[in-house]
């Protein structure tokens, strides 16, 4: 390569896009809320969230829990059905707040 040679390179990382999208605001407590377990069946969430919903009714003894069972497989065979049904159910069950259990 000669002294002054110039070379064009690419960073690899690419163009940050931001969409606009805002986040939904944080809940200042779970007391007295409806709380959705959802799962991808993947890594022992079936116990994992027994774990959690022990756990957190000490700490807000009026919360509720909608099992990941009303819910079904997030991730699989029927995840776009299963997917697809989330809206409709969390209204249903009036969720206020998810707890999303991804296993790897």
């Amino acid at each position: 390569m000669a002294e002054h040679e110039k070379m064009q390179v690419v960073w690899p990382r690419g163009r940050w896009a931001r969409t606009g999208a805002k986040l939904a605001k944080r809940l200042d407590t779970l007391e007295g809320k409806t709380v959705a377990q959802l799962w991808d069946w993947v890594f022992k969430g079936d116990i994992m969230f027994d774990v959690w919903e022990e756990e957190l009714k000490k700490r807000y003894p009026t919360m509720k829990m909608i099992s990941w069972r009303e819910f079904g497989e997030i991730h699989g065979a029927n995840e776009h059905q299963a997917l697809s049904e989330l809206p409709e159910k969390f209204k249903k069950f009036g969720v206020d707040a998810v707890i999303c259990g991804v296993g790897c």
